[in-house]
């Protein structure tokens, strides 16, 4: 059983008997050409594929790490292997699957968007008609979920008695029907004060704290409209969505000199693990902070 031959039977099989598309089998032949260059030393000798072990798919790896391949690249090109070695096992050919064992190159997570701290600040120090209901609500709104990290859906739900303002607390129903209490500063209790003012002149909600004029509940649509329509004016993030406020809040907070603990009780997230991704965007605003300030890092060519 040579490589080449059984190579092309298992690019047959995945044309003809799987009906993969020319593009999927031609990335299949691509990778297992590579792949079979490598361990025959580029053609200098053939190697039976029943005596392949997972060394000789780990060398593969190292080879295309250090000629560059991503991490994206590298687990497409082992899954190639493995999906042979599959084939040959279902055929009797083979006893086992070198590739099986071999650690699959792990992606990188692209970090969460988030919005600049002064970008937040030129928008929520706008000044807005304070009598009109939508445009405090719509501010309360944006203050709320950059204040408290708070969930769309949270948002949503929150309750009008769960809200005081006396004791600068809120409680949200959160993911996996748990509560949470979230502190919150003067600036925000003072927004909310104004926002029930005016909820009370319409004699609109009883119970749910957000509200529409006309006195029905936020949808999420709508909510998304709002951050949306705010955060364009400012710019400072690729995506303007609701959970972009809940990135800056964790940002903003480990920015400050917050635990990692703390921002996770406050965010309700299940696992520290969760809450690390946020430390890389503060680093990398350190970076970012520091290559823009620092005179030595401004010179040319640094």
């Amino acid at each position: 059983m040579t490589m080449h031959s059984t190579i092309e039977q298992f690019l047959q099989y995945l044309s003809h008997e799987l009906n993969y598309s020319q593009l999927t089998v031609a990335a299949y032949r691509n990778d297992l050409k590579q792949w079979c260059e490598a361990v025959t030393g580029g053609g200098a000798r053939e190697l039976d594929l029943a005596t392949i072990e997972a060394a000789d798919v780990r060398m593969w790896m190292v080879q295309r790490a250090d000629a560059g391949d991503c991490a994206r690249t590298l687990r497409r090109k082992v899954q190639s292997v493995r999906a042979l070695f599959r084939y040959l096992m279902k055929r009797g050919l083979v006893a086992e699957n070198p590739a099986a064992d071999v650690e699959l190159a792990r992606t990188p997570k692209p970090l969460p968007d988030h919005v600049r701290t002064q970008n937040m600040d030129a928008l929520l120090d706008e000044e807005i008609d304070r009598s009109d209901f939508t445009a405090v609500r719509d501010r309360l709104v944006m203050l709320m979920l950059y204040e408290t990290g708070m969930r769309r859906a949270e948002l949503i739900g929150l309750l009008d008695a769960h809200v005081d303002t006396g004791k600068g607390e809120l409680r949200v129903h959160g993911k996996r029907d748990k509560d949470r209490v979230i502190p919150f500063g003067h600036e925000l209790a003072q927004w909310i004060e104004t926002y029930r003012a005016l909820r009370q002149e319409l004699h609109v909600g009883d119970e749910e704290f957000f509200v529409r004029p006309g006195g029905g509940k936020l949808y999420p649509s709508l909510v998304y409209n709002i951050v949306h329509s705010n955060l364009a004016r400012v710019g400072g993030s690729r995506k303007m969505s609701p959970h972009v406020l809940r990135h800056t809040f964790a940002s903003v907070m480990l920015n400050s000199g917050a635990g990692l603990e703390s921002v996770k009780e406050i965010l309700g997230h299940e696992s520290l693990t969760t809450t690390q991704i946020y430390t890389h965007i503060t680093f990398n605003q350190l970076k970012e902070n520091y290559k823009h300030a620092h005179p030595r890092a401004l010179k040319k060519g640094e």
